[in-house]
């Protein structure tokens, strides 16, 4: 689940603000787009996207449900396939102006020119990404989890305490790796893979005690992928601030306050609520470790 001076940000301040307002909607009342007018500098015609006129989004090969359908990030279809569409409708861009390109998820968040405007594959927002790129507002709320075969030795684990003896996988460079070096702290080291479908195979093949993954792809994972495999519990949130996934933007790019604006206004008007409904119901329930 990828800084400037303070002198040279209180000298860009107003001009910030000029910005920021010029982003605002016209009517805060109007569900249409972000780009109130085709003068907005939130207009796609004012946007410096890499293709004039285009928004470019990246994603991993393969994505999966529930975040996408049929590893067909263009077609619209779940969660952050739906996300991304709605955010580049908010802004002003019509389907046959949005485009995608596949890019690995370790790859995404690196220093560096960038193939996307706007990359979305389960992103968490970190201070340690937000060195190389930049994040949107965030778009969802989220809890890693740790799944099991149902004959593994950790699959009535009730604590974390439960889980210390255990083998656990996860893909590289996600906070799902980061959650069980902090939060279950395991005698074994982690097992590191480049992506999910080597980590469910090492799973299935016993190579691997549990799987953590984001709590959404667990329960995919669990019914409908692994037979016989069950999620063993959700892993505590970190302190302070919740985990949440965000769009990635190259660093300093000038999309990135009209991107967070089109996800803030999704989320006001219920967008992202309904869209969650649709995509993540019966997502919960799952018991947190301890």
């Amino acid at each position: 689940m990828r800084t400037t001076r303070l002198a040279s940000r209180l000298a860009f301040a107003p001009l910030l603000v000029l910005a920021l307002v010029a982003c605002a909607p016209e009517d805060e009342k109007d569900s249409g787009s972000a780009a109130a007018s085709s003068g907005s500098a939130c207009a796609p015609a004012q946007l410096k996207t890499l293709a004039a006129g285009k928004l470019t989004f990246g994603t991993d090969d393969p994505v999966y449900p529930p975040w996408f359908v049929d590893n067909k990030p263009d077609n619209g279809q779940g969660y952050e396939g739906a996300v991304a569409l709605a955010v580049a409708t908010k802004m002003g861009y019509t389907k046959d102006q949005i485009g995608w390109v596949r890019v690995p998820f370790n790859n995404a968040i690196q220093p560096g020119p960038k193939t996307y405007d706007v990359d979305v594959n389960e992103f968490s927002i970190t201070d340690e990404r937000k060195q190389a790129v930049d994040f949107s507002a965030p778009y969802y709320d989220v809890t890693q989890a740790v799944i099991a075969l149902k004959s593994s030795k950790i699959a009535g684990a009730k604590s974390l305490a439960d889980l210390k003896g255990a083998k656990l996988g996860a893909q590289v460079g996600t906070t799902s790796l980061r959650a069980i070096t902090e939060s279950v702290k395991p005698t074994a080291q982690p097992q590191v893979y480049n992506n999910n479908d080597d980590a469910k195979k090492a799973l299935q093949n016993g190579q691997i005690d549990g799987l953590v993954v984001d709590l959404p792809t667990a329960f995919y994972i669990t019914s409908a992928e692994i037979d016989n495999s069950t999620i063993v519990g959700q892993l505590p949130q970190p302190s302070g601030t919740p985990e949440q996934f965000g769009l990635v933007l190259d660093k300093g790019s000038s999309l990135t306050s009209c991107v967070s604006q089109a996800v803030t206004a999704l989320k006001s008007d219920g967008t992202l609520a309904n869209l969650e409904k649709q995509w993540l119901a019966g997502v919960s329930g799952a018991p947190v470790l301890s």
